[in-house]
């Protein structure tokens, strides 16, 4: 059992807290928020059962907290997860990590020195859809990967502190991540608009990885709201459409065949599609929030490094400013 007090109560911080009260090897103890209306509606739905904290020291500062989760905007990441570290505390932070790649690696090291467990909420490879997309990969059974296309596009909500790139395409870059075992791309090329923000609103990414393409695109200024990632491979197509209410991973047993000739080294070959049929497996219902939470727990309490740890994130980071690099 694990004690934990949360920073944040705004736009995430309601999902966090939930979820952190549900888990019934979590002890969560304390809310903190500077707004007062938000400290009002977290006593509604809590009451007496969690304590309530309009300064955020308070929590750094108090010696029975195992954990701080922190839920506020990217700007305000480094210097409170620096303060819960130097204070003794496992951290559980939102994407994306911190502001710079500097800061996430300055992290890394306070972590380290401290025995401290970073955890950063790249949520959706706790998805369980993601997890058997990556069964697929590594079984081989939807052949070599060959690209993965990502959209991540709705109306709002429009930050001002990140661009839609650093607040959608992180998840997408952490899938990327999950499903490659930690691939990094050697081409990084981004487009982007500055469209009623300082930061970019629309954002394409393009990646080239080792063996495969990647193409992501987030937006804040769509009109529909889309999530969805395409997996190709050389043996069968996945697509994962997280706003379908059921059926939302579908396999295709289609591809390409390639024909050879007497003389392939001479590209005396030929290409023929091959149609298949379609598949939609049935993969129980899961909470990733939940299971993103109780990993954390379990890195804690058994003293193991984080699958979406300052490792990754700053794997991450990395590609993130140096597409902001390409648009520039």
């Amino acid at each position: 059992m694990i004690n934990v007090g949360l920073i944040g109560f705004g736009y995430w911080g309601p999902n966090v807290a939930k979820n952190l009260f549900n888990n019934p090897q979590i002890n969560f103890k304390t809310i903190c928020d500077k707004d007062e209306a938000r400290l009002d509606k977290a006593k509604s739905i809590y009451i007496e059962q969690v304590d309530y904290e309009k300064d955020y020291k308070r929590l750094i500062e108090d010696d029975s907290l195992d954990a701080i989760a922190i839920a506020v905007e990217t700007s305000g990441h480094y210097k409170l997860a620096k303060e819960a570290l130097l204070a003794g505390k496992h951290v559980y932070i939102e994407k994306p990590f911190t502001s710079t790649v500097q800061e996430a690696i300055e992290l890394e090291e306070i972590a380290k020195e401290r025995g401290l467990i970073i955890h950063v909420d790249h949520i959706m490879i706790f998805h369980p859809i993601i997890r058997k997309i990556k069964s697929l990969i590594d079984s081989k059974d939807i052949g070599d990967l060959l690209y993965i296309d990502c959209s991540r596009l709705n109306l709002g909500q429009i930050k001002k502190d990140v661009s839609a790139m650093w607040d959608l395409a992180i998840h997408d870059l952490s899938i990327i991540d999950y499903l490659s075992n930690g691939k990094e791309p050697f081409f990084i090329s981004a487009i982007g608009e500055k469209i009623y923000n300082p930061k970019e609103s629309l954002v394409f990414l393009s990646l080239k990885y080792e063996g495969f393409l990647a193409h992501i695109q987030s937006s804040w200024i769509s009109p529909l709201k889309q999530r969805r990632v395409i997996v190709v491979g050389t043996k069968k197509m996945v697509v994962f459409d997280d706003m379908k209410i059921s059926e939302k991973l579908m396999i295709y047993d289609k591809g390409v065949n390639v024909v050879a000739g007497e003389n392939i080294e001479y590209k005396d070959y030929a290409v023929k599609i091959r149609e298949g049929d379609l598949y939609v497996p049935y993969i129980p219902q899961e909470d990733a929030l939940y299971n993103s939470i109780e990993h954390f727990r379990e890195c804690v309490e058994s003293n193991k490094e984080s699958i979406s740890g300052p490792e990754q994130a700053i794997r991450l980071l990395k590609v993130l400013s140096k597409a902001d690099e390409s648009m520039k």
